[in-house]
């Protein structure tokens, strides 16, 4: 069956960009920006390693995130996209940081890779946008509570993904 290339890049609507980060004012507030931005990255890294019990605990019970509630939902989410496909890198950059006492948002900038497996060998899909996130102060780690994800462009063959082409 012949591969069905989607179209070379379908934006979304464009982000606020009003986001700003937190003037840091002391060393409690620099120590939360670093704690929640490296979680940040910590998590994509345990996308791209599909680390799903270290995934499971990085998240707050009631989690919202790729458009589904709560851990196990979410968590089946990403695997149902990441598990068919080979390996992915998941780069991010330019993270805004806003901090609100125990709670804090994020926005960045991502670009993911993914390669195709099985059927798919050979193919890929690359998408990149923003990633709009919601943590939690939980002892002394910081947990995702909820993720938006906006596309603005992507490439490739969404069914690298688990994405069947639409008819």
């Amino acid at each position: 069956m012949p591969l069905r290339e989607e179209p070379a890049t379908m934006p979304t609507a464009e982000p606020a960009t009003t986001f700003r980060s937190t003037v840091l004012r002391d060393l409690e507030q620099v120590a939360d920006h670093h704690t929640i931005v490296d979680g940040l990255y910590a998590f994509q890294t345990m996308l791209d390693g599909k680390k799903w019990n270290e995934i499971r605990t990085a998240m707050q019970e009631g989690v919202h995130a790729y458009g589904a509630r709560g851990i196990d939902d979410a968590v089946a989410v990403m695997r149902a996209h990441l598990d068919v496909c080979g390996p992915t890198q998941h780069l991010m950059g330019n993270v805004q940081v806003r901090l609100e006492g125990d709670f804090a948002t994020t926005r960045s900038s991502f670009r993911a890779f993914h390669t195709g497996a099985g059927a798919y060998t050979g193919s890929v899909y690359e998408c990149l946008g923003y990633y709009d996130d919601s943590w939690i102060r939980a002892g002394e780690r910081w947990k995702l509570v909820r993720r938006v994800i906006s596309v603005r462009a992507e490439s490739g063959d969404r069914a690298v993904i688990g994405i069947s082409a639409e008819p």
